[in-house]
């Protein structure tokens, strides 16, 4: 795999057959390309992995179900990425209490564009 596009999911062997420092590396071009730069980029695109990863997971997380249903709210693929995204940051500061898993989980399947948009003002 040479190229990460957000709003196009990656092919499912060619994703697993790299490394996470070469995802990381294929999401930060990406931004960079599209000129779209965040304040860190590294945390930003290691995100966009993370989530990416959970969606390949299918059924395992509600993540692909929440991508999906944001998708269908009107967020194209990658804001939908960044919703999810926004709930797992959620847990990086400080919300790591508990069962995380659930909680993250939890939030992610009650992820809507009109919450992320909320978020993303």
């Amino acid at each position: 795999m040479k190229y990460y596009d957000p709003m196009t999911p990656p092919d499912v062997d060619a994703w697993e057959a790299l490394e996470e420092g070469r995802r990381i590396e294929l999401v930060l071009a990406w931004h960079r390309k599209a000129n779209r730069k965040s304040g860190n980029e590294g945390l930003h695109a290691t995100i966009h992995v993370i989530v990416e990863n959970q969606i390949l997971l299918g059924d395992e997380t509600p993540v692909e179900a929440a991508i999906d249903r944001l998708m269908g709210e009107g967020l194209d693929r990658h804001n939908a990425i960044h919703a999810v995204g926004s709930v797992l940051i959620g847990y990086f500061h400080g919300n790591m209490t508990g069962d995380a898993n659930e909680k993250y989980f939890r939030e992610v399947a009650e992820m809507t564009a009109e919450k992320w948009y909320a978020l993303a003002k």
